[in-house]
């Protein structure tokens, strides 16, 4: 029975199982074997108040250091799984109280250490409580805000699954010391590590398969020797990548990088065999027809996007071609554009004829989808193109205002959208009556998905279709 009781608490959270422990011997006795400890403001204040902005009291940051201290010295270790640290406030919590919990806390049998602290904490992880086979049995570790220096011969984290470090100083050599005794790792996430000049996957994590880059500033080599990586995700700015060839999924975000035309130069040679690519960009110059072919590429995304006013106006959208030619098995498409307002060449009221590129075949291409899709002479003309010229295509959606939530989703109305853009809205619907229904195959389903008539009534704005 007691076994039962001990299962029991063990599923509830902190918070829950400390306030059983006050009111029941069987739960009290399970306390001090609880397997998570999860020691958050909301577990371990009264009454917080999980949207109030202003910092801790002194008197709200002593009373959790006191109950933290209290029932890591309690707890008999035995059974410890998950030891959670949200200290947010950890620049009014003295260091020494920050190497103390973590000495009671990594003990063998640990599975999860999460050490969360915020911007100005400045701590120093000390590496010596991993050291003696205490961490061996950890499986996932994630780190903010704190220095790490793991040294050559850290030799620990031998069942490290998933490592996740964010803004945490560490240089790409204390890294590699850190890595080559991971030997199990499958997920490796850096998040702002500024310390970072050249990150290498040595070749002995055979396991990894899920690698996350993002906005690491001083990052320029990116070198991969890992032989499952097939998850790459990079957000930042233009680096050199060597990724190997078992990489299938690829994203890239970034910003003052003629990503696009580096994605079709380059991308080919680096990743011959990818298969789902995904690029969000800022900046793009028209790209030429591509040197190499994505053969194995089936889907593919680029979002481009401007935080405020329009995007590029000379851009073309209609070179997107050379890219679809170098994917013949591609097989989904999206184009996302962000903008607040659109300084492209409208097709309405443009005598000259939509150009055409005959002769190109896109024969595997079922999916595509034009998120922001405008009155822009150039998008009008893709468009134009891969209905003519998609082969196979099933369905073709067009949303001429890009929503990042809308109230048919449950939301109370629809993000807001500019004055500008709802009348570029209204243009484009007028380009898809002018020039795509009649190129609309029978067996291509068309989906155009207007403005919202709830939150952005076309009466509000001045611009009539005529």
């Amino acid at each position: 029975m007691q076994e039962i009781w001990g299962h029991i608490h063990s599923l509830m959270s902190l918070r829950d199982a400390a306030r059983a422990a006050c009111v029941s011997h069987s739960f009290l006795r399970s306390w001090r074997c609880h397997p998570n400890l999860t020691f958050s403001k909301e577990a371990l204040v009264l009454g917080w108040n999980p949207y109030r902005k202003s910092k801790s009291s002194d008197k709200e940051s002593s009373d959790r250091v006191r109950k933290i201290d209290h029932i890591l010295k309690n707890h008999s270790g035995i059974g410890l799984k998950v030891v959670r640290l949200e200290l947010f406030d950890a620049a009014n919590i003295s260091t020494c109280y920050l190497d103390k919990w973590l000495r009671l806390a990594v003990k063998p049998g640990l599975e999860e250490l999460e050490l969360l602290l915020d911007y100005d904490a400045e701590y120093n992880f000390p590496c010596s409580v991993l050291l003696d086979g205490r961490a061996n049995s950890i499986r996932l570790l994630h780190l903010t805000y704190c220095v790490f220096r793991p040294m050559a011969g850290f030799s620990c984290l031998r069942s490290l699954t998933c490592l996740s470090l964010c803004d945490v100083y560490i240089t790409g050599d204390e890294l590699g010391c850190l890595l080559s005794c991971s030997f199990a790792l499958e997920e490796l996430t850096l998040m702002s590590c500024e310390e970072i000049i050249c990150l290498k996957i040595p070749c002995m994590l055979q396991r990894l398969n899920h690698l996350v880059v993002h906005e690491c500033d001083n990052l320029e080599v990116v070198e991969s020797k890992a032989p499952n990586l097939s998850i790459f995700q990079y957000t930042g700015g233009a680096v050199k990548l060597s990724l190997g060839d078992a990489l299938r999924d690829l994203t890239i975000t970034a910003s003052g990088w003629n990503l696009v035309h580096y994605a079709g130069a380059k991308l080919p040679q680096i990743v011959p065999y990818l298969e789902a690519l995904y690029i969000i960009s800022s900046l793009a110059i028209t790209i030429p027809v591509l040197p190499g072919k994505f053969f194995h590429l089936k889907d593919l995304a680029i979002s481009f996007m401007v935080s405020t006013g329009s995007f590029c106006p000379d851009y073309d959208y209609f070179s997107l071609v050379s890219f679809l030619d170098a994917c013949p098995s591609l097989e989904t498409f999206m184009l996302s554009v962000t903008q607040d307002s659109v300084e492209h060449d409208s097709v309405l009221g443009d005598l000259s004829q939509l150009r055409q590129m005959p002769g190109h075949s896109h024969g595997s291409i079922k999916d595509v989808t034009i998120i922001g899709f405008s009155s822009a002479k150039s998008m009008v003309e893709l468009a134009c193109h891969i209905l003519e010229n998609a082969t196979s295509l099933e369905r073709f959606t067009l949303e001429t205002v890009r929503y990042d939530f809308r109230c048919c989703d449950g939301y109370s109305e629809c993000n807001p959208v500019t004055e500008d853009m709802m009348v570029e809205a209204h243009k484009a619907l007028l380009a898809v009556e002018r020039y795509l229904l009649e190129k609309v195959p029978s067996t291509v389903e068309l989906n155009v998905v207007e403005p919202c008539g709830r939150c952005s009534a076309a009466e509000n704005f001045d611009y009539k279709l005529s």
